[in-house]
């Protein structure tokens, strides 16, 4: 679980006879993650795709915008088939031809439609005005202006203007006419009129007769589009009711083809040979062989060329897959790549024209992430981040142990924790996102144990439940000393939190030697304990928070800690020197000024314990508002089936907090009701933006900040799974 699967590097090598077979077998296999040739030895080429890849990626291309135009979508796939050559060749081009002649018909109609509704459009100031559109133009001396603009300060600027010999202006709603008579023959005399009045100009429409008449012509034109329209959008639905399945069928089996096809992209060539690696599980190597071995026979050679180890010390040594010697370019088959001086097998040789192969820059293996069921959700939190190296440590088992904790411990109430779980197993669920379903699946967790606190708390929805709990949140007045028991626990859950954090690093660190570990890792813990073990020792007590020393002696729980002896401060001060020296030693001025971490680091946990006094606090108020409380003898009660005036009857001493909608009138009790729904809801959702925002905070910055490093490679397998068809 804290490393990745083991990967083997395996290299094939051939005659170019049997590259299509080699592609095949690998392409069924879905296992090998095949690494690109970078020119890194002479006398071999980069490969070319396949025959007909540049064929078979039009079609794809083809059958993808089919699909898009046809909305085609997983529902319509049916079951599973067979996509024959003569399939693609002629039911293919079939339906590719109806579906472009009627996609095209489409756009034709709805590039008229839309020049219809324009010219409705344009005529509705005409409407409004209600004169006849023959006019309004077609005059050899009367010019005529449609618009909009204030008619009185039209008419004052043709009265004042120059070259006027008459004119009128005729308004319908928005809309003005202007009809001007120039006392010359001088065009443009209403253009010069209207020069500094606001007056928008509308182009008159080439028609005849009533406006209302010429729209309602066109709205008929338009309901005739529409309908023909209509039936186009029908013929559509029903090519893709009738060959849906085909083409999603179609797309999966082009898009297997295209890879396959240009697969030799990634392949070591020459004129009569190809050579290629990829990266595959350990585990599945046999298998991947023999499937080969099987199909092929022995005109190929597959070979472990290594089996990548953790340490990227170890790996950083090992020789590449490859040597040259001097056979033109043959690929050696005969069983090998022959034996070192021991007798040992040497490493797969594929042969070239002289001298060595180059090093190269190591090929890193990629990250298959190695966890049980329940935990797998959690890897996309760590991916959220960056994927691990595959050397680093794997941090998912640790998310899974502690997220969900300390988020079930933020919100601690049975209702939420329901809602919580009920929501995230719909999400896992719903989605075929393999993120949204892990998200899903880290909500089903962190619910669960929500639940489980809200148990221990004895909680649901902010109310208390009828049995007595194993613990408080600290929300009563009588309960104070539980507040602040969680604080201290929150520094003790960020000793062991960072601890296993350095502890990763100290792992990780070991390749480099002992020494290395000690200054660059061990030196926080030793620092990080001294300061905390003389924390809560009691020496110089007096200037320490009482709560440190009572929490655990009685107050509230009775385990007769009161904090550490005179003298284990003293050790804590020592080792708080020698954790210092430590540090400084390894990580210089840099571990001097950070070395104040191991110290706000830890604090920084107490977040824990203020988030759930805050979400405990802000139920409490939405219930408070509803059905109102009292305090008697130090605690709170709601009042759910009483009034205040009850209380004081029974309990004088009672103090009423406040008096609760639900016991006034009826709006009251509406308004109420809406603050009671409104407010919880807003409390589960905080639970999510707050409580989960600041337990992942704790992970990534403090946790994954002492070790961390990510940058992994996802493994991608050559292969696909098929959903749509089939080659049996």
């Amino acid at each position: 679980m804290l490393r990745p699967e083991q990967m083997s590097k395996v290299s094939v090598a051939g005659t170019k006879s049997v590259v299509r077979d080699v592609i095949d077998v690998a392409h069924e296999q879905n296992l090998l993650h095949l690494t690109d040739y970078q020119g890194e030895y002479e006398g071999f080429d980069t490969g070319s795709p396949l025959g007909g890849a540049e064929e078979a990626a039009d079609k794809l291309v083809t059958a993808r915008s089919l699909i898009s135009i046809l909305g085609v979508t997983e529902e319509d796939a049916g079951p599973s088939r067979i996509v024959t050559e003569e399939a693609l060749e002629d039911e293919f081009e079939e339906v590719r031809q109806e579906v472009n002649e009627l996609d095209d018909r489409r756009d034709e109609l709805e590039s008229e439609l839309q020049s219809i509704e324009e010219r409705i459009a344009a005529l509705e100031p005409f409407v409004d005005l209600g004169i006849d559109l023959d006019l309004l133009s077609g005059y050899d001396a009367l010019e005529v202006a449609v618009g909009q603009g204030d008619a009185d300060a039209i008419e004052d600027a043709l009265e004042s203007a120059e070259g006027v010999e008459a004119f009128d202006v005729r308004t319908g709603g928005d809309t003005v006419a202007v009809f001007v008579y120039p006392s010359g023959e001088t065009d443009g005399t209403l253009d010069e009129a209207l020069v500094g009045v606001e007056f928008t100009r509308f182009d008159v429409p080439d028609a005849e007769g009533s406006p209302e008449e010429y729209v309602q012509e066109l709205e008929q034109e338009r309901e005739t589009l529409q309908s023909k329209l209509e039936a186009v959008e029908n013929d559509l639905e029903t090519l893709r009711l009738e060959h849906g399945g085909f083409l999603l069928a179609v797309e999966e089996e082009l898009d297997v083809e295209v890879q396959k096809a240009e697969a030799p992209l990634s392949f070591a060539t020459t004129e009569h040979a190809f050579f290629a690696e990829g990266w595959i599980p350990t585990k599945d190597y046999e298998q991947f062989r023999s499937a080969l071995v099987n199909r092929i026979g022995d005109r190929i050679e597959v070979e472990e060329v290594e089996r990548a180890e953790y340490d990227l010390e170890e790996r950083e040594s090992v020789s590449p897959g490859l040597t040259q010697g001097s056979t033109d370019g043959e690929v050696v088959t005969d069983g090998g790549a022959g034996t070192d001086a021991d007798g040992s097998r040497a490493s797969s040789e594929l042969r070239s024209d002289g001298g060595h192969a180059d090093e190269k820059e190591i090929d890193h293996p990629p990250v298959v992430q190695d966890n049980p069921g329940p935990v797998k959700p959690f890897e996309m939190l760590v991916r959220t981040i960056n994927r691990p190296s595959y050397y680093d440590l794997d941090p998912t088992i640790v998310l899974f142990l502690t997220f969900p904790i300390f988020y079930g411990f933020m919100i601690g109430d049975i209702g939420y924790g329901l809602l919580y779980t009920g929501l995230g197993y719909w999400i896992y669920s719903s989605f075929e996102s393999d993120a949204i379903a892990s998200l899903g699946g880290v909500g089903v967790i962190a619910g669960l144990t929500t639940i489980v606190f809200g148990l221990l708390y004895a909680e649901a929805f902010g109310f208390h439940l009828p049995y007595t709990p194993v613990m408080h949140k600290g929300l009563q007045p009588a309960e104070v000393e539980w507040a602040q028991l969680w604080l201290v626990l929150s520094l003790a859950a960020a000793l062991v939190h960072l601890t296993a954090g350095y502890a990763f690093d100290f792992v990780k660190q070991l390749s480099h030697g002992v020494k290395d570990a000690v200054l660059e890792s061990g030196s926080w813990v030793v620092l990080m304990f001294g300061v905390w073990m003389w924390v809560f020792s009691r020496h110089a007590a007096g200037g320490k928070p009482e709560l440190l020393f009572k929490v655990l002696d009685g107050h509230p729980i009775a385990l007769g800690f009161n904090g550490f002896p005179v003298a284990v401060g003293y050790v804590g001060l020592a080792l708080l020197v020698v954790g210092f020296v430590l540090l400084v030693a390894g990580e210089g001025f840099i571990g001097a000024v950070e070395s104040l971490n191991v110290l706000t680091h830890v604090l920084s946990y107490t977040r824990l314990a203020a988030v759930m006094l805050a979400k405990g606090g802000m139920a409490f108020v939405v219930n408070l508002l509803f059905f109102g409380a009292y305090t008697y003898h130090g605690e709170f009660h709601f009042m759910t089936g009483t009034t205040a005036e009850q209380v004081l009857h029974h309990h004088p001493e009672a103090t009423i907090m406040f008096g609760g909608l639900v016991h006034g009138g009826v709006a009251a009790i509406l308004g109420g009701l809406l603050i009671l729904v409104i407010g919880h809801v807003l409390v589960l959702a905080l639970g999510i933006t707050s409580a989960g925002l600041q337990a992942i905070r704790l992970e990534y910055v403090e946790f994954f900040g002492k070790f961390y490093e990510g940058g992994g490679k996802k493994y991608e397998p050559f292969g696909h799974d098929r959903s749509y068809t089939t080659q049996d």
